[in-house]
C-alpha cells in the first residue's frame, strides 16, 4: 500500500528539535530506502523548510504505523500536524494501460 505522509514541523521549535534528531533521522531512514517512493522537504512561499513530505510502501496501516513509531523524528514529536492518507498510483503507470482501462469504466458509467 502506498501512504503519503505530510509531517509540519511543530511551533515554536520544531527547527530545534529538527536539527538535534536529524543525524538520527537520517540513520534511521538509511537502512529502510527500499519503502520511499519519494522523500523531501516541504517548503514555504519563500524556500524555509517547515516539514516533510513522504511517498511510503508498507503491506498495511500497521506497518506504517510501527514505521512512525520508530522514526526518531515522530518519537521526538518534530512533526504537528502529521498527516497520513492511503493513495493510489494513477502516474506515471505502474500496470501499462491503467489509464486507459479507467477511462473506459468512467466513460461506460456516463
Amino acid at each position: 500500500m502506498l501512504f503519503v505522509i505530510h509531517g509540519y514541523d511543530r511551533k515554536p521549535d520544531g527547527a530545534e528539535v529538527r536539527r538535534l534528531t536529524r543525524a538520527a533521522h537520517l540513520e534511521f531512514i538509511s537502512t529502510r530506502m527500499h519503502i520511499f517512493r519519494y522523500g523531501g522537504a516541504l517548503l514555504d512561499q519563500s524556500g524555509k523548510m517547515i516539514g516533510s513530505m513522504m511517498l511510503i510502501d508498507l503491506p498495511d496501516r500497521a506497518a506504517l504505523d510501527r514505521y512512525l513509531a520508530e522514526d526518531p523524528y515522530t518519537r521526538a514529536g518534530l512533526y504537528d500536524p502529521l498527516h497520513v492518507n492511503e493513495t493510489r498510483q494513477v502516474l506515471p503507470e505502474a500496470v501499462p494501460g491503467f489509464l486507459a482501462a479507467e477511462l473506459k469504466k468512467e466513460r461506460a458509467k456516463a
